[in-house]
C-alpha cells in the first residue's frame, strides 16, 4: 500500500503521525511510505532518520496527498487540507466529528474513507488509540492548571501543594477514566487535595483502592458538582462518551459560584466540552477569562509535548496501521471488530451513531457500507 504522511499543519501541532521506527517496521511489510520533508522535525525526529528507515521524502503536503492510498496523520484535517483528500482515499487520524460539523460535511463531500482513533475500541470497552494520548493530557491538566493559578496568568495565586502551615489547593477531577485518573494522580503527587466524580460506583470502588490518601471519591451529580466547584481552585474536565459529545457539567450559571481566579481545564474539549463555557483554544492563545473563572481549553494538549506524544502514540496506531495495510480497510474491518468501530465516514456516507446523532445525518449500516464498498 501507498502511504502518506503530511506535516501537521494545525496551531503549534508539532506531533507526527509516524516515527522512523513506525516507517521502518511498514517497511518490512512490504509498503511504500511518503513522509513531507520537515513532519518529524517538531517531534526530534529528522528527515534523514525517516530517508535511512525507507521512506520517500516528498516537499508539499499536496504531493503526499496525491501518491498515498492511505493517509496516517494525528489531528483532523483542516479546511486547507479538504481539498487535497481523494474519493476512497483512507484516512487514520483523530476526527472527533461530534464536534466538528464543517469537519464532517467535509469530509462527507471527499467521499473519503475516515477511521478515527477516538473510536476504535476492544470489547472491554477500551479506547486504545485514545488512551495513550488521554494519558499524556491527564497528566499534563494539573501541571497547566498549577501554571495558571498563579496570578500573573491571573489565577488565585494559589501554589498546588501548598507549604508548611499553608493548607494545598483543591482540585476537583470530573470523571474517573484514564484522563481522570492520570491527573489526580498528578495533582495529589504534587500535594493538592483532589476530589474525584464519576457516575459509575464500580469506578469509584476501584479508585479509592488505589489512590492515594489525598484523594477522594464522589459521586457524580448536579447537587455534588454545584457544592464542589464553591471551594475547588482547579477543575479539571475528565468526561468522555466515545465518539460523541461530551455533557455539559459545568453551565454558565455555575460559573458564578466559583471563586475568581478558578481555573478550568476541560480536556474533553476536543468532543465539545464537558463545561459549556469552554471552547477550543491553542497553545499561541490558550486560556479566556469568563466571570473571573480562567478557561484552559486547548484542543490538542499532548502537541506540546510532541517527542513523548508521537512515539506513545506511534506505540498503539502502527499494529493497527500494519493490519490496515496489509489487508486493505474493508477486509481489516470486517476481521477486527474493533478496528470496524473505528469507521465514522465512509465514501459519503455517516457509519457511527454518535456523529450521525450530533447533526441529525441520516445513519448507513457499517456492515452495508463494508460489502458495497470498493477500495
Amino acid at each position: 500500500m501507498l502511504i502518506g504522511v503530511p506535516k501537521e499543519i494545525k496551531n503549534n501541532e508539532n506531533r507526527v503521525g509516524l516515527t522512523p521506527a513506525g516507517v521502518a517496521e511498514l517497511r518490512k511489510h512490504g509498503h511504500t511510505l511518503f513522509v513531507q520533508a520537515g513532519a518529524g522535525l517538531g517531534s526530534g525526529f529528522s528527515d534523514e532518520e525517516y530517508e535511512t528507515a525507507g521512506a520517500a521524502l516528498l516537499p508539499t503536503i499536496a504531493e503526499v496527498y496525491d501518491q498515498a492510498e492511505m493517509i496516517i496523520k494525528v489531528k483532523e484535517p483542516i479546511a486547507e487540507e479538504y481539498a487535497l483528500i481523494k474519493e476512497n482515499q483512507l484516512l487514520f487520524t483523530y476526527f472527533h466529528f461530534a464536534s466538528g460539523e464543517e469537519l464532517t460535511h467535509a469530509m462527507l463531500a471527499r467521499k473519503a474513507v475516515c477511521l478515527a482513533y477516538e473510536t476504535v475500541e476492544l470489547p472491554n470497552r477500551a479506547l486504545p488509540l485514545l488512551i495513550p494520548m488521554s494519558e499524556v493530557a491527564g497528566r499534563m491538566a494539573p501541571q497547566e492548571g498549577a501554571k495558571y493559578l498563579e496570578k500573573p496568568l491571573k489565577g488565585r495565586g494559589i501554589l498546588l501543594g501548598g507549604v508548611p502551615g499553608v493548607k494545598p489547593a483543591e482540585v476537583l477531577v470530573l470523571g474517573g477514566g484514564v484522563v481522570g485518573t492520570q491527573a489526580a494522580k498528578v495533582a495529589a503527587g504534587l500535594g493538592a487535595r483532589v476530589t474525584i466524580m464519576d457516575i459509575s460506583l464500580n469506578r469509584l470502588r476501584e479508585l479509592d483502592d488505589f489512590m492515594p490518601k489525598n484523594v477522594v471519591t464522589q459521586y457524580s451529580n448536579e447537587y455534588n458538582i454545584r457544592e464542589a466547584i464553591k471551594t475547588a481552585d482547579l477543575i479539571v474536565g475528565a468526561v468522555l462518551i466515545p465518539g460523541a459529545k461530551a455533557p455539559h457539567l459545568i453551565t454558565r450559571d455555575m460559573l458564578k459560584t466559583m471563586r475568581p481566579g478558578t481555573v478550568v481545564v476541560d480536556v474533553a474539549v476536543d468532543q465539545g466540552g464537558c463545561i459549556e463555557t469552554c471552547h477550543p483554544t491553542t497553545h499561541e492563545n490558550p486560556t479566556y477569562i469568563i466571570d473571573d473563572v480562567v478557561h484552559y481549553c486547548v484542543a490538542n494538549m499532548p502537541g506540546a509535548v510532541p517527542y513523548t506524544s508521537t512515539l506513545a502514540l506511534t506505540n498503539a496506531t502502527l499494529p493497527y496501521a500494519v493490519k490496515l495495510a496489509n489487508l486493505g480497510w474493508q477486509a481489516a474491518c470486517r476481521r477486527d471488530p474493533a478496528l470496524r468501530l473505528g469507521l465514522n465516514v465512509v465514501q459519503g456516507e455517516v457509519v457511527y451513531k454518535g456523529v450521525a446523532d450530533a447533526w441529525n445525518l441520516p445513519l448507513v449500516d457499517v456492515e452495508s457500507v463494508l460489502e458495497a464498498a470498493t477500495v
